[in-house]
Parts: structure tokens; C-alpha cells; sequence
């Protein structure tokens, strides 16, 4: 199956647009800063699905797949301290931290099935 058919692609996709959308309301002194690493981790998740399904090995492929899990878990905490720090509400975020809880728990389906 090609990436761009796979959901978890999909709801990836849609986390890095919404960190995109959300961050472009951070101060400018965060560009380089908080700003960045929260779209780089963002971008991160579908690239490295992306990536593994198109490595020849179900094993580099799982890899890549917990990479991106992983900066699933990044995005998430990252927007937990952007609203300790005052940057958003809880209510800003929701929307990013559904698609991180529904994009994670797909990533480890995915991974359990590529295991087995």
C-alpha cells in the first residue's frame, strides 16, 4: 500500500498542518526557538511514515514508524509547555493533541501488526 493511502499518513498530515497553523500565532522571538522545533517535530511524523514504507524491510520500517511516534510524543509535549508558558490554552490545543493521541495510537497498531 503507498504511504499516501495509509490513515495514519493522512492524520499525520493534518497534525503538521495544525502545529503549522497554531504556530504561526507564537511570538516572533519563539521563530527560531520553540516555533521551529514544534514544526520540525511535526513534520517529522508523516515524513518518517513516509519514509519507512518505502524502505525495502518491514524491520526499517517499523523503525521509522517508532521515530515517528516518538515525534508524536514530542508535538504533544511541546504544546503542554507552550501552555504552561502562556502561549496558548488548553482550548488552543485540543485539536492538536486529538490528532497526536489518534495518530499515536495508530502508530503503534501499525507496529504491532508489522511485528507479528
Amino acid at each position: 500500500m503507498h504511504y499516501k493511502d495509509l490513515i495514519v499518513w493522512q492524520k499525520a498530515m493534518d497534525l503538521a498542518v495544525e502545529v503549522y497553523r497554531l504556530t504561526k500565532k507564537m511570538p516572533k522571538d519563539e521563530l527560531y526557538g520553540l516555533t521551529n522545533q514544534l514544526r520540525r517535530a511535526a513534520v517529522s511524523v508523516p515524513s518518517n511514515i513516509a519514509e519507512g514504507n518505502g524502505r525495502a524491510s518491514t524491520g526499517d520500517y517499523v523503525r521509522f514508524l517508532i521515530i515517528s511516534r516518538g515525534s508524536v510524543a514530542e508535538v504533544e509535549t511541546q504544546m503542554l509547555l507552550c501552555v504552561r508558558i502562556g502561549y496558548f490554552t488548553q482550548e488552543d490545543i485540543e485539536a492538536t493533541l486529538s490528532l497526536c493521541n489518534e495518530t499515536g495510537r495508530l502508530l503503534t497498531t501499525i507496529i504491532k501488526k508489522l511485528r507479528n
